[in-house]
């Protein structure tokens, strides 16, 4: 039996600085059709598909699907509770920076979260 959508966390950061991040989206592996999409990212990856391959393991692992919807990076200023989305993976190209800074805005709802597509 999978694991129900709503065991898996939205938003997985790290506290603070500027890191790569992916957008990936979760599914049921039946034919519910209920998904969901979520966002990773830490300082600790050199690639965006460090990220995605730890994610997507652990994700299966619990019996749903997931596929990468693209990478970017994120500036996290906790002292200033601030967090803005940019740029893009050169692997699984530009996430949806709108989505992820929705997800974002839910996660940190105190919090200033802008995006941009400008930089890498």
């Amino acid at each position: 039996m999978a694991a129900d959508l709503q065991s898996v966390d939205d938003v997985k950061i790290d506290p603070s600085g500027i890191f790569k991040y992916v957008l990936i989206r979760v599914s049921q592996d039946d034919d519910s059709g209920a998904e969901k999409d979520i966002v990773r990212g830490w300082a600790s990856a050199e690639y965006h598909a460090d990220i995605y391959d730890q994610v997507s393991t652990s994700i299966e692992k619990l019996g749903l699907h997931c596929e990468c919807q693209g990478g970017g990076r994120i500036n996290h200023n906790s002292a200033e509770k601030k967090i803005t989305v940019y740029g893009y993976s050169m692997g699984f190209g530009r996430a949806d920076h709108e989505i992820t800074t929705a997800i974002l805005k839910s996660r940190y709802p105190d919090y200033s979260v802008t995006w941009t597509n400008e930089g890498y």
